[in-house]
């Protein structure tokens, strides 16, 4: 409706086509990854959702800038359709909401549907697979702690948004817990209820800005170096294994040889034994699965796509780079230039030349160049992402819980992965300002500074000078992105990120230390593993 009233392109909002390819990335992603023998139906169209949920949040900052641009024309002046004030604010209301209702299903993916799911496919049992309503009775027990936790969640930020806006007076002591909760979706329901839903998904985001710094980050470095780098070879890989073999038998014979004469043997020396029998069953599996390799089609392709790998890799750490020289430019220009901590550093415009803004709004002219670009950095942080949390894995501190690996990960795994994925793209707009914050403001839009003209008539000089749309333009002239005034609510929440950028930046330069460091990839990197916890060491796919 939003696009046929006010004649938008409707070739850049093919709903349907967009949405097909979305899902098809996510069935072919989880697929990928997924384990063969643990797959279970709800947990694999659970995670294929959550995806695409994470995926279709991440692409409304780019609608967003397009459509206050797209109000404009390239002169300056509002087209025919935008020149109504209630016709932007309808505009900008219908944005405002897409943020509110997709930023609504993440909390309810992260805190009720995805963690329902988890604990669905943990009380599963081998000789009780068919009795769902076991399984979903004991996951609703978990599901009811989480959203009460959700409930307290609410709660509380409704009472923290009350020491910033007057809300209405809270039920007494004396009142029930129905009383209670009736009370907080009553708030929400209210006028308040949209800055207090605001300030809850901003609590959230916090956890999203831990997510960014530990495996966006990581993924920014490991990434391009995997492509620079490459994998070793299979035939290298398997001569190296046979020697391996050969060792750990002529090991094992040596221990066996202690107990010809009928001797027992030591407890140090089975110890050493069982564990040779280990190594040496993982040795065996490792051959088999290079010698698949070396016969696979695929891995033939990739040695024929070298240089074009090569090349991509050198790309992303050169997009990489320049991401980190536009954030540490954008931080330092908040240090120098804002009013300081106690208003969250905020800046309107630009005091020093970012590239990555510069570039932005040099390809303006040439539509729809800009929006292509910010789409693909859009796109750049969530393949980032998904590239920190395969190579690291799902940790919890120290512990690491689950790998990514592929045809043998987890549907919990799975799960995890998801849930990270949405709360990172919860953090990914305001990175995205950072690093482009005029043009994350105001898009490509313009707005004529009109001058004095000697010898005209008051009234009749429609001359001017084409500006772009800044901090000093006037109010009526440039619409600020929903993006912006979503990201700006709290100035507190502002402040942690501004500081969290510059832990985005340690990490970064860490974690290209440490990719550089390493070396190439094993071919079958991933289906091998003598500390294999995800399943089986016996699972072998022909």
């Amino acid at each position: 409706t939003l696009l046929a009233n006010y004649k938008l392109p409707l070739c850049c909002f093919n709903d349907s086509l967009l949405l097909q390819v979305i899902l098809a990335f996510c069935w072919v992603y989880i697929r990928k990854f997924q384990s063969r023998q643990e797959s279970e139906v709800v947990s694999t169209i659970t995670a294929i959702c959550a995806l695409a949920i994470a995926l279709i949040t991440s692409a409304l900052l780019p609608v967003d800038i397009f459509l206050v641009s797209f109000m404009k024309y390239p002169n300056g002046t509002y087209k025919e359709w935008a020149a109504n004030n209630e016709t932007r604010g309808q505009i900008e209301d219908t944005v405002l909401y897409g943020y509110y209702t997709l930023y609504s299903i993440i909390l309810f993916c992260v805190f009720l549907w995805i963690p329902f799911v988890y604990f669905y496919y943990e009380e599963r049992d081998d000789d009780n697979v068919n009795k769902c309503s076991v399984r979903m009775f004991k996951a609703q027990k978990h599901r009811l702690i989480n959203f009460l936790l959700f409930l307290l969640l609410l709660k509380y930020n409704i009472l923290s948004f009350r020491a910033f806006v007057p809300l209405q007076a809270p039920p007494g002591q004396n009142s029930t817990q129905w009383e209670k909760v009736q009370y907080l979706f009553e708030e929400l329901g209210s006028g308040h209820g949209l800055p207090a839903l605001s300030f809850s998904i901003s609590s959230l985001t916090l956890i999203g800005m831990l997510a960014v710094i530990t495996y966006t980050a990581y993924g920014m470095s490991v990434l391009p170096l995997n492509l620079i780098k490459g994998t070793r070879s299979v035939l290298y890989e398997r001569l190296e294994n046979t020697e391996d073999i050969e060792d750990v038998e002529h090991q094992i014979e040596k221990l066996k040889a202690k107990c010809k004469d009928g001797r027992p043997l030591s407890s140090r020396d089975r110890h050493n034994l069982q564990e040779l029998e280990g190594k040496l069953q993982v040795l065996r599996r490792r051959g088999r699965h290079l010698e698949i390799a070396e016969r696979n089609c695929c891995t033939k392709v990739g040695s024929a796509l070298r240089p074009f790998k090569i090349l991509l890799g050198v790309f992303f750490i050169l997009v990489a780079l320049l991401f980190t020289v536009a954030l540490f430019i954008s931080n330092l220009d908040k240090a120098f230039h804002s009013a300081g901590i106690s208003t969250g550093f905020i800046i309107f415009g630009t005091n020093l030349t970012n590239p990555l803004n510069e570039l932005l709004l040099a390809l303006q002219p040439v539509f729809p160049l800009d929006y292509i670009l910010i789409t693909i950095i859009t796109m750049y942080f969530v393949l980032t992402s998904m590239a920190g949390i395969r190579n690291m894995g799902i940790w919890f501190f120290w512990i690491r819980l689950y790998k990514i690996r592929p045809k043998r990960t987890r549907p919990q795994a799975l799960l995890f992965l998801c849930m990270i994925l949405l709360l990172i793209v919860l953090h990914t707009s305001y990175m995205i300002y950072s690093l482009a914050p005029q043009y994350v403001m105001y898009g490509s839009q313009k707005y004529l500074s009109h001058t004095p003209s000697v010898g005209l008539v008051p009234g009749n000089d429609t001359s001017g000078i084409t500006k772009i749309c800044d901090a000093d333009a006037p109010k009526d002239e440039c619409t600020v992105t929903r993006s912006y005034l979503f990201l700006h609510k709290f100035w507190f929440f502002s402040t942690i990120y501004y500081f969290g950028n510059w832990a985005f930046i340690g990490a970064f330069l860490i974690g290209l230390v440490v990719s550089c460091c390493r070396g190439k990839k094993s071919v079958i990197e991933g289906e091998v593993e003598a500390d294999d916890s995800d399943m089986s060491d016996d699972e072998y796919v022909h």
